[in-house]
């Protein structure tokens, strides 16, 4: 007996408008989390988890990520403070994402570049060349160096 267990994947309408949790992760056993602010609805990041980092998060009620870059789980915040409190998981009809809401702790920054949100920039495609990326917020949180050493 498991203390968090997934139910196997079954019919079509049972996992698109049933209440048994049936996620469905990709080939490379992921699925998905786009995480926002639990208060403003800010898409904060995307991150992506593993059946043992989703059992992790509902587990802790703090986020818990697979690094496909490391190859290895990450807490959210566990060097940086930025830790996530986990408010609510949604998931789509479908099963194959998930939402995070979510309180950050620290500095609320989410991103590990300094920025409130990993989504800091937006394409501008407005002189017509080469695409851009314009910023949306203004000023870094924090600086990693501080955080995180040099790179």
């Amino acid at each position: 007996m498991c203390d968090i267990c997934f139910s196997e994947r079954g019919e079509k309408s049972v996992v698109e408008t049933g209440d048994l949790l049936m996620p469905k992760f990709d080939h490379d056993g992921l699925i998905a989390a786009v995480v926002t602010d639990a208060g403003t609805g800010d898409v904060l990041m995307l991150g992506y988890m593993n059946a043992e980092a989703l059992k992790r998060t509902i587990e802790t009620g703090e986020a818990w990520y697979w690094s496909r870059s490391r190859q290895s789980y990450w807490k959210k915040g566990e060097t940086s403070g930025q830790v996530q409190k986990v408010h609510q998981i949604l998931t789509d009809c479908d099963q194959d994402a998930l939402v995070l809401k979510v309180t950050v702790g620290g500095n609320g920054a989410t991103c590990h570049v300094g920025y409130r949100s990993c989504f800091f920039r937006e394409i501008d495609a407005t002189d017509g060349s080469a695409m851009k990326l314009k910023k949306v917020e203004a000023d870094r949180v924090y600086d990693p160096e501080d955080v995180y050493g040099k790179s």
